[in-house]
Parts: structure tokens; sequence; C-alpha cells
């Protein structure tokens, strides 16, 4: 009986790869990219999953290797666009900029651009400074209190509605939220756990606090009007999950604080 569901399971996986790895159709690859090089947009203000070389302006990261991945396996050319913020690529698949964005779901974008199943989860929480009082997320809503953000990041849109009495004072991107945190002698930085981690070494005695108010969903997102290369991207995804190519494209870049996203509910549609 364990054969057989280990048979089961395997076929699984295999029916996912031939899925994801079919030959892609001229009007499948032309919607997913109509410029013949598929335009990715990479947020390298999230320094857990991309990073901007300073000097050369190479993107890395997760990120960027996830990718190119997609892109050969549609076949396509790929041109990489950083960005030091989520909201700036988000205008940028409603211009016409870019084909692809990756990062984190919003529901509030939702009507605007079309979000893959999430492929990775990270925790978002708050760092706060030296001597601080406050010891959980939840003393976090008070009134008084200043909480430096990355203006038009997930973190805005959902705290925005679920902060009652705290005042979000938004920075230019991630780096300039932490700007904003330090210069402004705020209250709490909201961050990704990994990311705040890091800051916290530069601010002795500052504490990253252990709990989160909510799972920062990492996807895929395309622009409305393109069905058919939303689904390919959607399939693309619960491949790369299945078949443990996003477990290992975290374990080579070292990335900490993060998991794999559990399979989509829908998952079984992405076979039909």
């Amino acid at each position: 009986m364990k054969h057989f569901y280990l048979l089961l399971a395997v076929s699984a996986l295999c029916l996912l790869a031939a899925c994801a790895s079919a030959p892609v159709s001229p009007e499948l690859r032309t919607e997913l990219a109509p410029r013949g090089t598929l335009r990715a947009g990479i947020n390298y203000g999230n320094v857990v999953l991309a990073t901007k070389d300073p000097t050369t302006g190479e993107l890395r990261g997760v990120h960027v290797d996830l990718a190119r991945e997609l892109a050969k396996r549609a076949g396509l050319p790929i041109e990489l666009i950083g960005y030091d913020s989520a909201g700036a690529m988000v205008d940028g698949l409603k211009n016409g900029a870019l084909d692809v964005a990756l990062l984190s779901a919003e529901p509030a974008r939702a009507s605007e651009i079309v979000f893959s199943p999430a492929y990775i989860d990270i925790d978002a929480t708050y760092l706060v400074p030296a001597g601080s009082p406050i010891r959980d997320v939840a003393d976090i809503d008070q009134d008084g209190k200043r909480v430096a953000i990355a203006a038009k990041s997930a973190y805005e849109f959902f705290l925005s509605r679920s902060l009652k009495q705290a005042k979000l004072v938004p920075g230019p991107g991630t780096f300039g939220a932490y700007d904003v945190f330090v210069s402004g002698k705020l209250d709490a930085l909201v961050g990704i756990r990994p990311r705040l981690v890091i800051e916290s070494e530069k601010l002795p005695g500052s504490r990253v606090l252990a709990g989160r108010f909510m799972a920062i969903e990492q996807t895929i997102a395309s622009p409305q009007g393109r069905p058919a290369a939303a689904g390919y991207v959607r399939r693309f995804v619960e491949d790369v999950k299945a078949t443990g190519v996003v477990a290992a494209m975290i374990a080579e870049h070292r990335v900490r604080g993060v998991s794999v996203s559990p399979p989509s509910p829908s998952r079984a549609n992405a076979l039909e």
C-alpha cells in the first residue's frame, strides 16, 4: 500500500512537470511576451529575495533565478528590470512596461493585476529601537505610536486597514522606510523578519518582535487581460513548488526565515 501511494505521488509530480514543460504555442508565447522578450520586474528593495549590485547593477537572488526559469521554460529571452518598490512594479504591469513582476500578493490590487498562487511565505513584523517598552505586535496599535513603512507596499495596504490608533509614516521603498525610522526616531519599523534581523544589527539594543501581523505571500503577477499567460504562470508556480525548485533556490541563496508556500487549493485545476 505504501508503494502504491508513493507511485501516485510520483505520478502527480511528473504530471505537473510535464504540464509546465510542455511546448508553448506561438500564441501563448506572444501573450506572455508581446515584444518577444519577457520583461520581468524585480523588487531589489526586498533584499531577502533580490539584491542589486551597487557597482555593476546586476540583479541576484531567488526572484531573479525564478524569473529566468520561467523565461527558459517558455522559450523566451528575458529582460530583468529592477525596482526599489513593489508599487512601482504594479504601475509597470498596468502601463505595459512589464510582462510579469515578482512581488507580494495584495487583495487591494487584485482588480488591477493578476496574482499567481504564492510560492514563498515570509513573516511580517516590527523592529523597535533600544529601550522600547513594546514587547508584542499587539502593543503597536496605540495612540501616539509612529510606525515607519515602505510606501505602497503590501504592509501599508494591510496595516492601513487594521491599525486604528498608530500612525503610519511612509518612506520611499524599503531603504527609505529605514531612513525614516532612524532619522525620525519612530516607535517601530515594518518589514519582513529576515530583513529586520539585518537592520537590527546596525542598531545596538534594537529588537525584532517575536510575533507577526501577517504572512507575506510572494507571487508572480501578470497584467490584466492576458488570461492564457496568467494561467501558464499559475501552472509554473505550482510546478516549481511541488518539484522542489523553489526549495533548492532558497537553499542555494542561503535565505533564512522563509518557507515554501503550500500547494494552492486549486492546484488540481492547473492540470486541466
